[in-house]
């Protein structure tokens, strides 16, 4: 079978596509929230346990998901979990109450956990360490177009169908990309279509099916694991917030319809997709000017916590247009600095140790959005949601200084093993 020419751009490019339907089927019920909050009765409180549901499955998930995936190999265990978040998702239709609602929530929790810490498995195996960052935004920009097409086409199908066929499509597609993977991708070692020039500049290819599974004792008793773990379990209470509760913010402070919701919506997610594309070519470009690899990747993120700043003064808009853009600025400067973070799994661990510690890394960062988004249910209807947005960003900003404590002096070679 003749080879394809850079082979590693067309395997990113189907895990982006995989990325989008996981992150759209998520976001469908974010979308749906005004309407079945209105088709239950849901208070905010309710809602806000649905969506911790999908959290603590998510968060218990991460850390098997990764080291399932270190087990079977990136191919198998992400088909398995892609059919997974499908046929979840597609179960949200047959919800009566918002108990029904948040166990097919906890269920697409489970499965869809598997989609970072297979992103940063395929990027350790398909890329070189100087092109990583700009892979991991490639995959990464499919969270936020997933999170940028759901508002549209979810209030379409709720306009012109019914909220139960929204769920419906949502998974649908998610079932057709599972196929897709499953025909498509291989590892470096197993893939016909990898010529031997681009084998040479990817470096020795990884088979990484059989594999012994990685320590995750070893894993947690590392440093850089620390360095990750924690700025993630600090910053991802950003991106969960934008996630489930724009729509709802949106229609508690400014009264919008859903006509409204998906006309603003969307556009937080195109910047955070302007994010991920900053977050992988910013290292780059300081790479080039003589910082380290690792050194690339702190000040890549502190920049983006330092821009967190805008969704802090939200309190502040005078009208909902000013309140997405300073979401917008919100939504760049959280895909930026996460770009960072999860690259930096490919960056310190071995390949065959990437989804374990990269999962392990994402259990972290989802106890910190569930207890965040508990804080929310408990707080959002007495105090509004404007001291939450000024908390976002303090915790952004602490996270890039334990980032700066815990990789001190860490060379651009230095990776590590379980």
């Amino acid at each position: 079978m003749a080879g394809r020419r850079n082979l590693r751009w067309w395997i990113i490019g189907l895990l982006t596509l995989g990325t989008i339907l996981n992150y759209l089927a998520r976001s469908t019920l974010s979308v749906a929230a005004p309407t079945l909050q209105a088709e239950f009765s849901m208070t905010t409180e309710q809602y806000s346990w649905v969506v911790l549901a999908f959290q603590a499955s998510y968060t218990v998930m991460q850390t098997l998901a990764g080291a399932v995936l270190d087990a079977l190999g990136t191919r198998l265990g992400f088909f398995l979990f892609a059919i997974g978040w499908a046929l979840a998702n597609m179960a949200h239709a047959l919800a009566t109450g918002w108990p029904t609602l948040a166990f097919f929530r906890a269920l697409l929790g489970a499965t869809e956990a598997a989609a970072i810490p297979a992103g940063a498995k395929t990027v350790a195996e398909w890329f070189p360490p100087r092109e990583r960052s700009l892979a991991t935004a490639g995959f990464q920009m499919g969270t936020s177009i997933g999170n940028m097409i759901a508002p549209p086409l979810v209030a379409f199908c709720i306009i012109w169908w019914g909220w139960q066929e929204a769920f419906l499509l949502t998974g649908g597609l998610s079932l057709v990309w599972a196929a897709l993977w499953w025909f498509c991708y291989r590892s470096p070692a197993q893939h016909r279509r990898l010529t031997q020039e681009e084998r040479a500049f990817i470096g020795e290819p990884v088979d990484d099916i059989g594999d012994k599974p990685a320590s995750r004792m070893e894993v947690l008793r590392s440093r850089g694991f620390w360095a990750i773990a924690l700025p993630r379990f600090l910053t991802e209470p950003a991106w969960q917030t934008f996630n489930f509760f724009i729509p709802l913010y949106l229609v508690a402070a400014w009264q919008l319809d859903l006509k409204s919701i998906a006309l603003w919506a969307w556009l937080p997610f195109l910047a955070a997709d302007l994010g991920s594309l900053a977050g992988g070519l910013v290292p780059m470009a300081l790479m080039r000017r003589g910082v380290s690899l690792v050194g690339s990747r702190k000040i890549t993120m502190t920049i983006g916590a330092i821009a967190m700043a805008g969704p802090a003064c939200i309190g502040l808009a005078s009208s909902p247009g000013v309140a997405i853009a300073l979401f917008c600025i919100g939504g760049f400067a959280h895909q930026m600095l996460n770009g960072a973070l999860i690259t930096l799994c490919a960056d310190l661990f071995e390949s065959r140790t990437v989804g374990t510690a990269s999962g392990m890394a994402g259990s972290a960062a989802w106890i910190g959005g569930m207890l965040f988004t508990f804080a929310i249910g408990k707080s959002a209807d007495a105090y509004g949601y404007d001291p939450l947005f000024v908390a976002l960003a303090a915790l952004d900003i602490l996270a890039a200084i334990l980032l700066w404590s815990l990789l001190r002096n860490r060379g651009a070679g230095s990776r590590l093993s379980a």
